[in-house]
């Protein structure tokens, strides 16, 4: 089957930002332009096409990312069927407890368009998605949306953006007012204004530049042609011989450092008074990668281990990754998957190296939010959607069971937050099980685990939200009612100093006795490195098959914790001695004494307790802030900065999440309603000692 894109007429992009500053709205926009919605679907008449889910509309919130496929024809081009570029568009969540959403979805995206709100600039939950962008290095063009609104200040804006997200952002466009008075933009590199009129504001009117923006506008252009020029010496050295490039070399240069990431084009607009969109659209074609703009894709060979790459052609063996999976009410679990390589068929049987297992590809859809249309295959470079995989989970590769190759995995943050839930009826009871399997395979962050003792069902997440949706979508899409318990937090456990110990496991009694005995030495790691075993074993003191035990038998000790039961992270175990015997050794003894020897050294390795902090910012009217600061201070949290944003303080701090349960009631009645925050999962630090040992009584 034939292409119906060429390859480098094709881009992957993902909408980010923080909450609320306006990506459906764009989205909505960027579907309308492009023909695939006849209609405008607003967030807050709750009738848009990327937020399908019930709640996403009752709460005016995105949860899941929307993947759509759409077709734009550059503006500068209309008409010119040759020009049309096919767009996947991935409508991601802002809500820091979905931030999985975005992780996973810079994952298999090439380019990003990072919306800002044009009142606020840079906010918490915008820093954190461009470090994910930065971690996948996504080249991205940023929209400063809202102009149109009270206190919108765009100068500020892209100073916001050059200090707290990268000095190379730079404005391409202009906006002509701001506030109730914003008309249009001015494009630098054609220096001409642009209006946007008809009811939709599809039709462009370009005219002259006002009088009075002249001035600014040409001292704007002049910034923006140095930071192009630096891209080529020729270009550079006949600019400075007063030679200035025409249009088409500077869309070049400016292509060429936006795939570097040397520079960060900023466009501006206001995508709820349908201006300026479609330029966005221009600017996604004009310096977005296609899929051919983007190194090879990396991945381990599961033969032997080896680094290898693989281009995006079709001819080459197929290699996809699974970035999401979606349970849908019509046609079962949705496999969403990026093809890095080669072209995925229906019909076909392909591998999940990441599992070792074999599947066949039945039913193949391209998406449209929550519309799809079958399609026989998808070539490099697309992106689309399988229908009922068995076993295939977020971040697996599916690849050519003849070339297998294992892409690198997406790593999530681990849960911050937990709840007991328990079944309303005996009915409930059979079905919760079923949902909450479900819930767990599309949603890496969101962990069920059963307490053997106590028969209860705890699931864990990354905040209080999160669980609040999961559970209302359990009741809503798999009919479960369930009682829910108070949130607990997350600690951990780890150690600071080093200790060695032995554990012996002996019975001898009639008939087979057991025999285990191992030396262990514990080591602390900094933090974030997680678990790491070391064999060093000398002189076959303990056999090769008996090492495999041991580190079971420590895995097992780790989840049992050595203070308050809490799960041990970051530290170093070395088996280095040990002994055995001929008849009575076996896996479970040496399991069993290793297990004995981790919580014999852990007790000497000053064992501490570690609590989630978190990263929060309030906004308040200054006649509170202090007693916002003072109340911050008493839930022991760190006040970084204070800063002023339009006549409101902004406060951001670091406070332990055990003390942050139910701070929207208090921050409301605290602030005669007028605050609000953001929360977000920073790092785990170590408990005060009066604090850890309050940790260690309430579990007991």
């Amino acid at each position: 089957m034939a292409r119906a894109y060429p390859m480098e007429r094709v881009r992957d992009i993902g909408v980010i930002a923080h909450i609320d500053a306006g990506k459906t709205t764009v989205s909505e926009r960027i579907l309308f332009y492009t023909g695939v919605s006849h209609k405008i679907g607003e967030v807050h008449t709750g009738d848009t096409v990327m937020d399908w889910m019930e709640q996403e509309r009752e709460r005016g919130i995105t949860i899941t990312a929307a993947a759509t496929t759409c077709f734009w024809t550059p503006t500068y081009k209309k008409g010119d069927k040759t020009a049309e570029h096919c767009i996947n568009l991935i409508d991601t969540p802002g809500h820091i407890d979905f931030t999985v959403e975005v992780k996973r979805s810079l994952r298999v995206l090439d380019g990003a368009v990072v919306v800002f709100d044009g009142v606020a600039g840079v906010e918490p939950q915008s820093e954190t998605n461009w470090r994910y962008a930065d971690e996948y290095a996504v080249p991205r063009i940023c929209f400063i949306n809202k102009m149109d609104r009270m206190g919108a200040n765009f100068v500020a804006d892209v100073a916001s953006i050059n200090d707290r997200l990268n000095p190379n952002a730079i404005p391409v466009q202009l906006p002509i007012g701001a506030e109730a008075a914003f008309e249009g933009i001015i494009d630098l590199l054609k220096m001409k204004a642009v209006r946007f009129e008809g009811e939709k504001g599809e039709k462009i009117i370009e005219s002259e530049i006002p009088e009075n923006m002249k001035a600014e506008s040409i001292a704007a252009r002049a910034k923006l042609l140095e930071k192009i020029v630096e891209q080529d010496d020729k270009v550079m050295s006949d600019y400075l011989d007063g030679k200035e490039p025409d249009l088409e070399t500077l869309k070049r240069l400016l292509r060429k450092g936006t795939l570097k990431i040397e520079i960060i084009p900023i466009f501006v607009g206001s995508a709820l008074k349908n201006k300026g969109v479609q330029l966005v659209l221009d600017g996604v074609v004009d310096y977005l990668p296609s899929p051919l703009d983007v190194p090879p894709v990396k991945g381990i060979d599961p033969k032997n281990n080896g680094e290898i790459f693989r281009n995006p052609k079709d001819e080459e063996p197929m290699s996809a990754l699974a970035f999401k999976i979606a349970a849908d009410p019509f046609v079962g679990a949705l496999t969403f998957f990026r093809v890095y390589s080669g072209v995925m068929k229906r019909g076909s049987y392909i591998l999940n190296s990441s599992k070792n297992k074999q599947e066949r590809v039945g039913r193949i859809v391209r998406l449209h939010a929550n519309q799809r249309e079958e399609v026989d295959e998808v070539p490099a470079g697309d992106i689309g959607a399988l229908v009922g995989m068995k076993d295939t989970t977020t971040g697996d590769t599916l690849c050519d069971p003849e070339k297998p190759i294992i892409l690198e995995k997406i790593i999530f943050p681990e849960p911050v937050i937990s709840i007991r839930i328990e079944p309303k009826t005996k009915v409930d009871q059979e079905k919760m099980g079923v949902a909450l399997h479900r819930l767990a395979e599309e949603d890496p962050t969101f962990k069920v685990s059963g307490n053997a003792d106590t028969g209860e069902t705890i699931i864990a997440g990354m905040g209080e939200l999160h669980l609040e949706v999961l559970v209302e979508r359990m009741k809503r899409e798999f009919g479960v009612s369930a009682n829910v318990g108070r949130p607990q937090v997350a600690y951990k456990e780890t150690i600071k100093g080093e200790a060695e110990a032995e554990g012996k496991y002996i019975k001898q009694s009639g008939g087979k006795g057991q025999y285990g005995h191992c030396w262990l030495r514990l080591e602390p790691m900094e933090r974030g490195k997680g678990f790491e075993f070391v064999d060093a074993v000398k002189g076959g003191s303990i056999p090769k098959e008996f090492i495999s035990p041991i580190e079971k038998g420590v895995k097992e000790a780790l989840t049992r914790g050595l203070l308050g039961g809490f799960l041990v992270i970051d530290v170093k175990v070395t088996v280095f001695d040990g002994s055995y015997h001929d008849v009575d050794s076996s896996e479970n003894a040496f399991k069993i004494a290793a297990s004995m020897a981790f919580q014999s050294a852990g007790k000497q390795a000053k064992p501490v307790i570690l609590e989630p902090m978190m990263k929060i910012q309030v906004l308040v009217p200054p006649s509170f802030l202090g007693d916002i600061t003072g109340d911050l201070s008493s839930k022991r949290g760190q006040i970084e900065a204070m800063n002023d944003r339009m006549g409101i303080k902004v406060i951001d701090a670091k406070v332990p999440l055990s003390e942050m349960f139910g701070y929207a009631t208090k921050l409301r009645s605290m602030s005669q309603g007028r605050g609000s925050f953001t929360m977000e999962f920073d790092s785990y630090t170590e408990a005060p000692q009066n604090v850890a040992q309050q940790i260690i009584e309430g579990k007991k």
